[in-house]
């Protein structure tokens, strides 16, 4: 991961994603980036205290857009006289650190589990998953989420065996800081809920109790996040943070009714019309002092259902689609996860089915109790992954494999206890192997942790079924601009998808390129590199009522996918 930081180039949401932290910490601002959480932003822009970088306060991106977080990104990193690559890099080091306490976490977890040497095993398949190492080293939400989680559900379930005072806010906190890394992460009210309602059935019968104390808990949660938010909206005008919420919520549930407020129970309208009331809620809560906070966290966690029902343009098996299709995380997840993992996950599945149907013919002698008294925390963890897989599967959202990222330390726990059921004797040897295959095929596929596919995925060849995070986020501009540099090449026309900048690092030789221009060689310039994300996008079979225009389509590049060379995995670089 620290090698990735190093030689990675900054991937898309990087490039947000790094002046909001620093917005935020350096001027308690929170007009760069709401659609997210602040927490893992400001934890990364914390080593950037120390270096100071210039930041453009008096560019009208900031003074007067509404969340003009990518042009903010751009002349923060490239155009302010700071070092970009300095910049990059210090604020890599948080989230590395922060991938590092959640191995850890979940190795101690899993040593209350699985005892001391099997919890070695969910932790390998987890520390060493090209997945985690690719987007554990970003600034990005993905890998913070799962460190949320984990700790959220097992400080749940730790108050739910155990429910003092001291456990109903350690669970409440962490449950706080589950929210203030990802706004998805919501869903762990309902998950939580139906957790405490099984609990509570079939284990615990305190039922007053029990919903009392679940209360508290989210309550503690939502006491957690204010300080959080009161110190990033301390200095946002009042002013201007109520003109851009009222801007980004003016359309939110169809927008507000012309009879009056939403939100006025004696108006008449139509209930769907109603749904705009949380966003007058939020709207109005910006004026106020004390509200304001929760204003901001509200007005996120709206982006986020709002852009919940919008959609990515992508590409995904051959076609080019904005409507996301419920067999994409599986397809993807089958794709890029390591081939000995999903042995394994394929064994532990297998091993459940066969004792599901052997316990089918004793359930006489099954006692649900019992089951609930010794594996509630695998209980969770399976009802965990099922509803968040579920809404994953359901969501027109399909823009990568990370999304799915929080449930893959369950899924290893889970797998390894079940085939630590299996194993006897020297079959210890056949794990043992198999686990330092695993290590040596993750060695194998550094640094180009982030396009990793198996076998089955082609490999390097992956962008064929899908691009995006999935294989192409941005991250091998740098590489190449050393290619650039050792073959001295004067001009090169560059059509790049990323978080990157091609003028501040490859200089006045480079050309923004895209298909409509034509060919370079035309203009006298012999090389073209086109990210592998941007290719596909144009040369994908459209779906359903997509339109794209010929000059769009790079039809005039003969042998697309057999370019020259490679920039890293994700460049395709040709010689006209």
């Amino acid at each position: 991961m620290l090698y990735g930081a190093f030689t990675d180039s900054a991937i898309v949401d990087e490039r947000p994603h790094v002046p909001a932290g620093y917005s935020y910490i350096r001027y308690f601002d929170y007009r760069l980036n709401p659609e997210h959480p602040p927490l893992l932003k400001m934890i990364a822009a914390i080593p950037l205290l120390f270096i100071r970088p210039n930041f453009p306060l008096a560019s009208t991106h900031w003074t007067n857009d509404i969340n003009g977080q990518w042009d903010i990104g751009t002349e923060f990193l490239y155009q302010s006289g700071n070092n970009a690559d300095q910049i990059i890099v210090w604020t890599r080091l948080m989230p590395i650190l922060l991938t590092l306490f959640v191995i850890i976490f979940l190795y101690m977890w899993s040593k209350e589990l699985l005892g001391t040497w099997w919890a070695l095993l969910p932790t390998t398949l987890f520390a060493f998953s090209p997945t985690v190492l690719a987007h554990g080293h970003y600034v990005t939400t993905d890998l913070a989420a799962t460190c949320g989680v984990v700790i959220a559900l097992y400080f749940f379930i730790h108050f739910l065996q155990h429910p003092s005072a001291r456990n109903i806010v350690y669970a409440g906190i962490a449950f706080g800081i589950a929210q203030l890394l990802k706004f998805s992460l919501i869903i762990l009210i309902p998950i939580f809920l139906l957790l405490a309602i099984i609990y509570t059935l079939f284990i615990a019968h305190n039922y007053l109790s029990y919903a009392l104390k679940t209360g508290a808990l989210f309550l503690v949660g939502f006491i957690f996040i204010y300080p959080v938010y009161f110190i990033t909206t301390f200095h946002y005008p009042i002013e201007k943070q109520y003109s851009d919420t009222k801007t980004t919520l003016e359309s939110f549930g169809g927008g507000p009714h012309k009879s009056g407020s939403t939100c006025d129970p004696r108006i008449s309208m139509p209930l769907s019309q109603r749904l705009h009331c949380p966003a007058e809620i939020t709207i109005h809560f910006t004026q106020n002092p004390v509200l304001r906070p929760y204003s901001q966290y509200l007005l996120g966690f709206l982006m986020v259902v709002q852009r919940g029902s919008g959609y990515n343009t992508i590409y995904f098996l051959g076609n080019v689609t904005k409507t996301g299709s419920w067999p994409y995380f599986p397809i993807v997840f089958l794709l890029k996860e390591q081939l000995i993992s999903l042995l394994l996950i394929t064994t532990a599945l297998g091993a459940v089915l066969l004792r599901t149907i052997t316990s089918n013919i004793r359930r006489n002698h099954i006692k649900i109790r019992e089951y609930f008294l010794t594996h509630f925390t695998e209980f969770s963890m399976i009802i965990f992954i099922i509803i968040y897989w579920t809404i994953s599967m359901k969501s027109p959202l399909n823009i990568g494999v990370r999304h799915i990222l929080p449930t893959l330390p369950f899924i290893y726990i889970l797998t390894t206890h079940s085939v630590k059921k299996l194993v006897r004797g020297s079959a210890i040897y056949i794990i043992i192997a198999l686990v330092l295959l695993y290590v040596l095929n993750t060695f194998l596929a550094a640094p180009y942790f982030l396009s990793f596919f198996n076998t089955i995925g082609k490999g390097n060849d992956g962008y064929r079924y899908v691009t995006d995070s999935n294989f192409d986020w941005g991250q091998d501009l740098k590489r190449l601009k050393e290619f650039k540099e050792k073959n001295n090449i004067n001009r090169i026309a560059v059509d790049y998808f990323g978080g990157g900048d091609i003028y501040y690092y490859l200089g006045k030789g480079a050309e923004q390129w895209q298909s409509s221009k034509g060919n370079p060689k035309d203009y006298g310039i012999e090389w073209l590199a086109v990210s592998a994300n941007t290719l596909q996008l144009s040369r994908g079979k459209l779906m359903y009522d997509e339109k794209r225009s010929a000059n769009d389509e790079y039809l005039w590049l003969k042998d697309a996918y057999n370019p020259f060379t490679k920039a890293g995995t994700s460049i395709f670089i040709y010689k006209l």
